[in-house]
């Protein structure tokens, strides 16, 4: 079991309401007919969750909430925590209660840990493999539309660091707020007269050029978009640790080593999300 703690963990609230979304995608208007039919209404049933490839696990709670939403009565016991390494084989929850319920419940459940997994599975082999450097993992907001709290919640599980949440918590001035906005200066001013001195202000820039405009001007961040790592490197020395530095575009596992050794402070990594193969898992009755 692991010691990490993950902070800003999962609202209770939010949990329960993805859950019940879930659910009624799933049931419908005329619930499970196929448990209804075949499993006696009183049969009791003890189910295992067990890894069938190695990866990270992350989603428990979310599992969990998807049998206590079916029926109460449902014991649901961990056996790994979130953001523990496992093994093929190794048994990750059990689960015992009403059959039926276990049965209605299983693939809600097994949706969000298997995806959740999956996230967390690929967020650490990105942070494995800048390990040692002066670099951060972290995700995007290319996330599936009303999962985005889970999903960064699976790259914390993982070892990443977050993004901003949403377009509301900081200001990433992008190219095309600059050309809206007359120029790089303009933009920049008009940010910080707007949003005042508590918000962070992030600038895409894309080559030397620009960003030494950049760094004329007040900014807690450069975000260094699709640079070879030469001028990513060049970028770098410019900035000299005086403002953070993030990379980003078309970062996979074959490159993001040689980018983490260019220095940069952050590599932000939209596949964490948007492209992470699911963790195999399943749900398995107990004879």
């Amino acid at each position: 079991m692991t010691d990490v703690s993950f902070n800003g963990g999962l609202p209770r609230l939010l949990t329960a309401r993805a859950v019940e979304q879930a659910l009624a995608e799933d049931l419908g208007t005329r619930g499970d007919l196929t448990s209804a039919a075949t499993v006696p209404a009183r049969a009791m049933a003890v189910a295992t969750f067990g890894a069938r490839s190695e990866g990270v696990i992350a989603g428990l709670a979310v599992a969990e909430a998807a049998f206590h939403a079916v029926d109460p009565r449902v014991e649901f016991k961990a056996e790994v925590d979130d953001g523990d390494r496992i093994a093929a084989g190794t048994i990750v929850a059990r689960v015992a209660g009403p059959a039926r319920a276990l049965l209605t419940a299983e693939r809600v459940a097994l949706n969000f840990l298997c995806h959740m997994s999956g996230i967390a599975t690929l967020t650490r082999r990105y942070v494995d493999a800048v390990a040692g450097t002066y670099a951060r993992i972290t995700d995007t907001r290319k996330t599936t539309p009303g999962l985005r709290a889970f999903e960064k919640y699976a790259v914390r599980c993982g070892g990443g660091a977050n993004h901003r949440a949403g377009l509301f918590d900081a200001i990433l001035i992008k190219d095309n707020h600059i050309i809206a906005a007359g120029g790089v200066a303009a933009a920049i001013s008009a940010a910080r007269a707007h949003a005042g001195h508590m918000a962070k202000i992030e600038v895409e820039v894309d080559d030397l050029e620009t960003l030494a405009t950049v760094l004329r001007h007040p900014v807690d961040a450069v975000l260094l978009d699709n640079m070879d790592i030469a001028t990513l490197r060049g970028a770098v020395e410019i900035v000299g640790r005086r403002t953070l530095t993030e990379a980003s575009g078309g970062v996979t596992l074959e490159t993001v080593r040689a980018i983490a050794e260019t220095g940069v402070d952050l590599i932000s990594v939209g596949a964490l999300t948007h492209s992470a193969p699911i963790l195999d898992l399943g749900l398995d009755f107990v004879p």
